[in-house]
């Protein structure tokens, strides 16, 4: 769906040429619609030798095994979001360690999933009911007999046979930057 009205100050937008691209631009004021964007996150969370995953009980992917996760809020920064999509889906606290994987997906709405290496703190895996039915965590020859998602079965690939330790959350970093998640090698 094409965008008529700036978000901004509710005029009309207009096709414009900005640096080489087409975009839609307000007729009035400096407003320009970049693009439509997403970001999901995603947790790898390994218990003994075992990858969490929950059973999504609503669509998309309703009946599949996939990692804990979710959509992050326009104002929660993204390790918030990636601890509470855990402790909501599968009752388990986890604390992020790194950035392990990335997804991109450019389509209509260009998502990129950000998945998360985290550790086990407590609790036992419950769903939430809602947005899923069950939750444990499983092997792979356990997993070889679920019906698991594709992309989470590269993601379990990942957090069972990484060769990097991720980038890290750079909780000192050498100039503050107040209100910024900051993650290096």
């Amino acid at each position: 769906m094409e965008m008529k009205f700036c978000s901004s100050c509710g005029h009309g937008l207009e096709d414009r040429d900005i640096d080489g691209t087409i975009r839609r631009a307000c007729t009035q004021c400096s407003f320009v619609h970049w693009g439509s964007y997403s970001i999901g996150v995603g947790a790898l969370v390994v218990k003994d030798d075992k990858v969490l995953l929950v059973r999504r009980a609503q669509e998309p992917g309703k009946g599949k095994w996939t990692n804990p996760g979710g959509y992050i809020e326009q104002l929660e920064p993204i390790e918030e979001t990636i601890r509470r999509e855990v402790l909501e889906e599968s009752g388990i606290e986890a604390v992020v360690r790194s950035i392990v994987a990335l997804r991109d997906l450019p389509k209509s709405i260009h998502n990129l999933y950000v998945a998360f290496s985290m550790d086990y703190v407590s609790g036992e895996p419950t769903p939430d009911g809602f947005e899923v039915d069950a939750a444990g965590f499983y092997s792979l020859e356990e997993m070889a007999e679920m019906n698991v998602a594709t992309f989470t079965q590269w993601l379990v690939d990942v957090a069972l046979r990484g060769q990097s330790e991720g980038l890290t959350f750079d909780t000192n970093p050498i100039i503050p930057l107040d209100g910024y998640g900051l993650f290096r090698v």
